[in-house]
């Protein structure tokens, strides 16, 4: 199945067992925003302790911060945000849909790679277990061809956006005669900036009223709190913020379901060091940010590290930490070392100093910052994609059978268990309720004795659930019950006093951070 079909059907999948409903849809929806249904949500939270744990739990010298999404409108003159913090836009004249240039030019340097992946995998299936990757790509014709085509696009590329030359842009587009994806024409209009902020007002009357923004990011809340957090919390250099909060964007091109939307969530942590010690930190952040999307167990080759050609304003380096969506390799994490540009730009514009006394060095000085930002709402959308998988079952009878599954990593299930009687009737219903009444102050539970036993499985299955437990009439006679395990189908005979600590043992997000 082509991956653009996977990817419809797990939009769809996502909307049928409540985990993303498009928002306002009753009223005909709103685009690119979205609403968290009552799984949804509980996966969203699990992703956040997560990240919030292996951040503020695991290291001592890292604390948190929840600050304001308002926040006074000389902070975004300050960050570059209002002068800077454009896309470039090109319109085209016969569909009249708007898109980002940069995003056009990408996808089109993604069909190289494409082509560059197809000829490997036709080379894989001939030659097997005697193939040779590296020597083929050196080698083909076909491949190195599309690699020269690729190269000398994307130096091209990198040197126009570094350059911000937006009629070198559109240049591009021109010469590689990238066509709308709608009306399948090239009549473009030129390329133009526009600002991504959300802007409101602030005050009781219009007169009286303070244009103020909704914040972008949430970068900006740790900054302006700099030596709040360090004098209270009498934090040492290196030290870190972390903070996870909505921001907004006014995308122009929101797409690709939750991948990219006008209002989102990010867990962002900013870490203070010596100046001179950043590209060091650079290089640690990079490592063990890689190792906590690893840990999840959706393979290593499903990731990449993608290094910017264009460098933000800020930055000294940085990188995307890309997985392998059903779209392409995309974005989850950006880690950048951003110099000591926040907090000088902070002081100059406040009048307030933003330097941190040293006392073995013995003098003062602006910290440098290395920033590792992830969107909630991405990293959702990653687990979900790695999970969704559809299998085909072969009956006793000889039939197949399809169901649909999401191997969601059990410490990040909505639903760790679902308990299920047999029949309702003979008791078992008040087993399976007592069960569910023992162990819901641990894991979230769910009770389920509705359609036959099959079919609660496959329901369990498409909603993620790790583990079902059923209760029979053997349960009344010896107190055992069947564990039935998502991912193999293997079911088990286990004592009811056993099941804390078997369910427990597998899903306790401790064992995860351990891995770290």
């Amino acid at each position: 199945m082509a991956q653009e079909d996977v990817f419809k059907k797990l939009v769809a999948h996502c909307k049928e067992y409540g985990y993303v409903f498009p928002s306002s849809e009753i009223y005909d929806g709103l685009s690119a925003v979205y609403d968290y249904g009552q799984y949804g949500v509980e996966l969203k939270n699990n992703i956040k302790k997560y990240w919030w744990d292996s951040m503020v739990l695991l290291n001592e010298n890292i604390v948190g911060l929840d600050s304001a999404i308002f926040m006074h409108p000389t902070i975004w003159k300050a960050s570059g945000h209002v002068d800077a913090f454009n896309d470039p836009l090109i319109d085209n004249k016969d569909s009249k849909k708007r898109y980002r240039a940069d995003v056009l030019i990408e996808e089109h340097l993604a069909k190289f790679e494409d082509k560059i992946n197809k000829e490997i995998e036709k080379a894989r299936e001939k030659f097997g277990a005697a193939f040779d990757e590296k020597k083929f790509r050196e080698t083909n014709p076909r491949v190195l061809a599309n690699q020269a085509k690729m190269d000398e696009l994307n130096a091209r590329f990198s040197k126009a956006m570094n350059a911000t030359d937006l009629a070198e842009l559109r240049q591009i587009i021109i010469d590689h005669e990238i066509v709308c994806p709608v009306s399948g024409t090239r009549n473009w209009t030129e390329v133009r900036q526009f600002n991504l902020m959300f802007a409101t007002e602030m005050g009781s009357t219009a007169e009286g009223a303070n244009k103020i923004y909704l914040r972008p990011e949430t970068a900006q809340g740790i900054f302006v709190n700099f030596l709040n957090v360090q004098k209270t919390g009498r934090m040492k250099i290196p030290f870190g913020i972390a903070q996870i909060g909505k921001a907004f964007r006014n995308e122009i091109v929101a797409r690709q379901f939750i991948f990219r939307m006008r209002e989102f969530e990010q867990m962002e942590m900013q870490f203070f060091v010596q100046p001179g010690s950043e590209l060091d930190w650079f290089r640690h952040w990079k490592e063990v940010r890689m190792k906590w999307h690893q840990a999840l167990g959706f393979g290593a080759e499903n990731y990449r590290f993608h290094d910017h050609t264009k460098l933000a304003h800020y930055a000294n380096a940085a990188t995307d930490i890309e997985y392998k969506f059903p779209f392409g390799f995309k974005e989850v994490e950006g880690i950048h070392s951003r110099t000591d540009f926040d907090l000088k730009q902070h002081q100059q514009y406040s009048g307030k100093k933003m330097q941190y006394f040293d006392p073995e060095k013995g003098e003062s000085y602006v910290p440098f910052v290395i920033e590792t930002s992830i969107g909630v709402d991405r990293m959702f959308l990653q687990v979900i994609s790695a999970a969704y998988q559809e299998e085909e079952l072969k009956k006793e009878d000889g039939s197949t059978d399809t169901r649909v599954v999401m191997r969601l990593p059990s410490f990040l299930a909505p639903v760790k268990l679902a308990v299920m009687p047999l029949i309702k009737k003979d008791g078992l219903p008040e087993l399976a309720e007592n069960i569910v009444k023992d162990l819901k102050f641990e894991f979230n539970c769910q009770y389920d004795d509705k359609d036959s036993i099959g079919r609660r499985y496959r329901r369990q299955d498409a909603i993620g659930t790790p583990y079902c437990i059923t209760i029979d009439h053997q349960t009344i006679e010896d107190n055992t019950v069947t564990i039935r395990y998502r991912d193999s189908m293997e079911q088990e005979r286990v004592q009811t006093k056993q099941l804390k600590d078997i369910i427990a043992g597998k899903v306790n997000i401790s064992s995860l951070l351990k891995k770290l």
